[in-house]
């Protein structure tokens, strides 16, 4: 197998692992309720509230927040539905990558740079929701951990640039 070949196939294997990530922190968005119910189940079943006092404290307040919210303003869940829905739309996007990493090596950068921005948000977002600093912590974790897979994809489509060249500017219609 070629150098080109091999860097092509590395790129493709961490944008799917990207991708499945992705695609599968969104589609938790959409049944929040049970999820959290079936979480709040698992936690008393495995001993948490003796172990983990305030992580079961904190799960059993969103329960509470999201039930309230699901019986009497279903309306207010359909922003999770949304969230879902960009976690899909934005993996979409990396099929650019997949087909032409050189060309769409921007998506990558895009996705690092939103990686980056989960904490700000969360640390300034976090407090104003009230949201426990741990917790925030448990957020900034999906900013820290996406961006690795990205920066190994970055620095292989840079290798990768430099074995192929730059891929030329599409002409211009006149």
């Amino acid at each position: 197998m070629s150098d080109r070949a091999a860097l092509l196939k590395g790129i493709r294997a961490w944008l799917v692992l990207f991708v499945v990530c992705l695609v599968l922190s969104g589609a938790t968005a959409f049944p929040l309720v049970h999820e959290l119910r079936w979480t709040e189940d698992l936690l008393r079943w495995l001993s948490a509230p003796e172990h983990l006092p305030a992580l079961m404290e904190w799960i059993e307040r969103v329960r509470h927040g999201l039930d309230t919210a699901d019986a009497d303003y279903p309306f207010l869940l359909y922003g999770t539905d949304w969230l879902a829905f960009a976690h899909l739309v934005i993996a979409v996007a990396f099929y650019g990558p997949y087909r032409d990493p050189v060309r769409n090596i921007w998506v990558v950068e895009f996705a690092m740079i939103a990686c980056a921005g989960i904490i700000p948000l969360a640390l300034i977002c976090g407090p104003i929701r009230g949201i426990p600093f741990w917790w925030s912590v448990i957020d900034m974790s999906f900013g820290v951990f996406g961006v690795i897979p990205l920066y190994v994809v970055r620095r292989k489509i840079k290798r990768l640039e430099t074995l192929t060249g730059p891929n030329p500017a599409p002409a211009l219609a006149t």
